[in-house]
């Protein structure tokens, strides 16, 4: 008998672990496949450095980590004062942080409410009336209960349902936490870039009114010589026109250099009529050594990569939880209290009262609920899937295309620096002429129109340089933390 208990055991025992080894395999992997490893990111190889323009060749540190506060890098403490107040104050980036708080503490709950028995202290007190027996006594009794109890229960996760659901939860936690990190990365970006923006508007502005004031010049001396016979009025509406036409272009690039503003006061967490005053392009230096770190490091430096590989681990999760909810459900009660119709009475041994149970859940008709809410699990598995490879691509893109710029920008203002420079040579010398009375009044006038003329390209070329290095900076993503 006692050798037909132990087979029975053994059977059991077997049994169990065979269930609780079958719950391990019902979730998909949930690690995404291996993303492609392009040999570099653009369609020609990234250069060592890029074109020299003002005297600077940017150099792309190839295989160097991310730099965490990569804004320093442009030399100016005011521009780091207000990164820094934007990472204090911003109020999007300090919802996205309590959010995360809120979902670790969440995660807290679930691990606590799931994985651990719960026992609870019960008490009642309630005065009943119940029917009497017939013939005996009265028809009706009165009576009060008094009770108190401790009630434990667990729920035995043999199949993994439990565990699978904490996965999730963790791994929605770990994206939260990328995308805290991408929000943080982001703002600082766009504190620097709206920097640089509202300090570029605000020179192509002030530019742009001394093109103004020399094109009203021009056309007055226009007229004056048509008054005199010297030229045309098709010269002077031309003139005129080219004025109004400078004109026209002022009030939008006002409006635009004030928003600019009123945008960075935003990103720093200030009302628009507290917006500091602007940078100058000059104060900003542009960072000469800028890393490019290689695909497969990139892949674990980008927050949004990282986000959409925690996808695909909730979602592999959600697939096990689906499936284990295919099997049976066994939980353990049991309570143990006291239980008496005086106060007095409670808590002694007369009054004692205790129960334990265990129950077992099997589904078996659900009108398809569970075998479709499965498939469902599986269809946002394999959607997960196809997001982290459009993010990975997503990111290579993104690297490429500041790449890119980047060259393209050197190259841009190069030319713009050698226009200017040349625009700068001739009106000096025109003025020099002109003070010697070589050349007339208009032909200086003509020649300062094409010195800020260039210059106006020049401050576009090297603001668009500037900003797309700091869209560099952020398509490298975060370094991981260094190993304890």
């Amino acid at each position: 008998m006692r050798f037909e208990i132990m087979i029975r055991s053994t059977r059991v025992a077997v049994l169990v672990a065979t269930m609780t080894l079958a719950g391990c395999a019902f979730a998909p992997p949930a690690k995404p496949p291996a993303p492609p490893t392009p040999a570099h990111y653009a369609v020609q190889p990234t250069p060592a450095d890029s074109a020299k323009a003002d005297d600077v060749a940017q150099h792309f540190s190839l295989g160097a980590r991310a730099v965490p506060a990569w804004w320093r890098l442009y030399g100016s403490d005011t521009l780091d004062a207000w990164v820094d107040e934007g990472l204090r104050n911003n109020p999007s980036l300090a919802a996205t942080q309590h959010t995360l708080e809120a979902a670790h503490q969440l995660l807290r709950a679930q691990v606590g409410a799931n994985m651990l028995p719960t026992l609870d202290a019960q008490g009642q007190t309630s005065r009943q009336r119940a029917l009497g027996f017939p013939g005996i006594g009265p028809p009706t009794n009165l009576y009060d209960v008094y009770a108190g109890q401790l009630a434990l229960s667990y729920n035995f996760d043999l199949f993994g349902a439990t565990r699978h659901g904490i996965e999730q939860t963790a791994a929605q936690v770990d994206q939260q936490s990328y995308e805290f990190d991408a929000a943080k990365r982001a703002l600082a970006a766009n504190i620097v870039i709206a920097a640089i923006n509202a300090a570029s508007l605000a020179e192509q502005l002030s530019t742009s009114e001394r093109l103004s004031t020399l094109a009203h010049e021009q056309a007055a001396l226009t007229e004056r010589s048509y008054r005199l016979g010297a030229a045309s009025q098709d010269d002077v509406l031309a003139m005129q026109q080219q004025a109004a036409s400078i004109d026209t272009s002022i009030p939008p690039l006002r409006s635009q250099a004030l928003r600019a503003r009123h945008a960075l006061a935003v990103l720093m967490g200030r009302t628009p009529d507290q917006a500091p005053s602007n940078l100058t392009l000059a104060q900003l230096h542009l960072p000469v050594d800028v890393p490019v770190s290689v695909p497969s490091d990139l892949l674990q430096q980008r927050p949004d990569v990282l986000a959409a590989e925690a996808s695909v681990r909730a979602a592999s999760a959600q697939v096990g939880v689906a499936t284990a909810n295919l099997f049976p459900h066994i939980s353990l009660s049991a309570a143990l209290g006291s239980a008496a119709f005086k106060p007095a009475n409670l808590f002694t041994a007369s009054g004692s009262i205790w129960s334990a149970g265990v129950s077992l859940t099997q589904p078996i008709f659900h009108g398809g609920a569970l075998m479709a809410q499965r498939k469902a699990a599986i269809a946002s598995y394999n959607a997960s899937l196809a997001q982290y490879q459009q993010a990975v691509l997503n990111a290579f893109q993104n690297v490429a295309d500041t790449l890119t710029a980047l060259n393209q920008d050197a190259l841009t203002l190069q030319a713009a620096t050698d226009e200017a420079a040349a625009a700068s040579q001739s009106f000096t010398d025109t003025d020099a002429r002109y003070r010697l009375g070589a050349v007339s009044y208009p032909e200086a006038v003509i020649s300062e129109q094409h010195l800020q003329s260039a210059k106006l390209s020049e401050i576009q070329a090297r603001a668009a340089r500037m900003s797309d290095t700091a869209a560099l900076f952020q398509s490298m993503g975060t370094p991981p933390a260094a190993p304890r």
